[in-house]
């Protein structure tokens, strides 16, 4: 590290040499760009290695998209499943996930997030986190192997994030807030060592932080209308976001800068009933219903089919309809629509009424039998029996961005060569290359913690040795 040093030393000057009056110059082990899931998970595994951690988050809160997420995490996990008579295995949420990601994500990558999830989920009750004891298929799952937190918040949201924030200041992480990287420092445009990155804080001082190793968490692009448009022009500015305001894909158009490699940037998710009243969160508690009273598609499917589905629809919208049961996951939102019977819920809903109680009381033999012959539908946990009953209009949303920047195992960011960029690690939606053309749900907690801790450790290791 004389030589990392030496630079540190000569920029510094140079820096001040060059710099207005309010220019700060930094230097630190680790440089941790996002202050979400994968850019807290990799600052608190630097840290207990030994690392200095610096954070830059952009916004004036920490959590990124994990913050406002489900809190739901996939894991393979016999503690939960098999009291629950779930039969699973890692070879099976390995097969599930290359998949449904139509064979396009990295074999190697997707294995080491489904080996590691496991693993994270342990780490996470080390750090604090108590588990709900009950495992269950979330919205796009595919599988029962989703995992709750306990005691969460009002609109379940915040609980990863609540508990990385701590252990993260536990340990003396710098978080610097509302301070917005704008370029790595690389030792020449596409070539060398990164060694930090220059950002700018929320009164428009320039700061320049000198790091070791860097880690790019900074999160996808889909509230970024014009960057997601360029890649699939179906998602334009008619087409709304599940993701928080920040989620614009400062770090791969940094990162390409300096001639890092991009992968999938064309597999953008959508969430197919978003701004439902009623929760999806449960797909066995809910059905998707067209202007016909019909169900259109398996509730628990793959999101771009359920997408796909809704698009397909008059209006391309769908009700989102579920019973008393949906009171599990939270009540409905005020623009519900609430009936005593099923028959009264048609008439507000304006479908014909005689379809739609054909198609509850068809689904409802379904739950009763085990099996869906229309939809092939699995999360079938409960009829929708008992009232109230609920109904929301819903549309699709861009949810995930699947591209990227180019990984390896060890999360170091490739250049268009597939050569290592020293210095470099990517974690998170930031990167690309592991989910496909479709991410299952659940999956990304798992990945963004699975990568989050390779990439700070791996950092810290090359920051500071073993």
């Amino acid at each position: 590290m004389k030589r990392f040093w030496s630079l540190v030393l000569l920029l510094s000057l140079v820096f001040a040499a060059s710099a207005g009056a309010k220019e700060v110059v930094l230097t630190t082990d680790v440089l941790v760009i996002g202050g979400g899931g994968a850019g807290l998970c990799a600052a608190i595994e630097a840290a207990d290695r030994g690392a200095e951690v610096i954070v830059l988050e952009k916004m004036p809160f920490l959590g990124g998209n994990t913050l406002i997420s489900g809190q739901a995490m996939n894991v393979v996990n016999p503690k939960t499943q098999v009291p629950a008579g779930i039969e699973d295995s890692i070879e099976l949420h390995f097969a599930q996930t290359l998949a449904a990601g139509d064979y396009r994500g990295n074999p190697e990558l997707v294995r080491i997030m489904i080996e590691g999830a496991p693993a994270a989920y342990e780490w996470y009750e080390r750090l604090g986190m108590i588990w709900e004891d009950t495992v269950f298929q979330i919205y796009g799952a595919l599988y029962p192997r989703t995992h709750w937190p306990a005691n969460l918040p009002p609109g379940r949201q915040g609980a990863f994030i609540r508990v990385l924030e701590k252990a993260a200041r536990e340990r003396n992480v710098q978080i610097m807030l509302n301070t917005r990287a704008t370029k790595l420092l690389r030792e020449s445009p596409l070539a060398g060592r990164v060694y930090g990155a220059r950002a700018v804080d929320k009164e428009g001082n320039d700061l320049v932080v000198l790091a070791k190793a860097v880690v790019l968490a900074s999160g996808g692009f889909g509230a970024n209308v014009e960057m997601r448009s360029k890649y699939d022009p179906r998602f334009g500015p008619d087409v709304g976001t599940t993701n928080h305001v920040g989620a614009t894909g400062d770090g791969i158009l940094m990162a390409q800068d300096i001639g890092a490699d991009l992968v999938g940037m064309d597999y953008i998710q959508c969430i197919g009933v978003y701004g439902s009243p009623v929760s999806v969160i449960r797909p066995g508690l809910v059905l998707y219903i067209n202007n016909k009273g019909e169900r259109i598609v398996d509730e628990g499917g793959r999101r771009d089919a359920i997408t796909d589905a809704v698009l397909a629809q008059e209006g391309q919208m769908a009700w989102v309809v579920a019973d008393q049961h949906v009171l599990e996951v939270g009540e409905p939102g005020p623009d519900a629509l609430v009936a005593d019977t099923l028959e009264e819920l048609a008439e507000k809903m304006g479908v014909p009424v005689q379809a739609f109680v054909d198609t509850v009381t068809k689904y409802n033999s379904y739950v009763e039998q085990g099996f869906d012959p229309d939809f092939g539908k699995r999360a079938l946990e409960a009829k929708l029996d008992t009232p109230p009953f609920y109904a929301g209009k819903a549309r699709p949303a861009v949810h995930h961005t699947m591209g990227g920047v180019v990984i390896n195992c060890k999360t170091q960011v490739l250049d268009r060569r597939g050569e290592v960029i020293p210095g470099l690690y990517a974690a998170g939606e930031v990167t690309g290359g592991i989910h496909g053309t479709n991410r299952v749900g659940g999956n990304a907690l798992a990945d963004m913690s699975v990568f989050g801790r390779i990439a700070g450790t791996n950092a810290a290791i090359e920051a500071i040795g073993e």
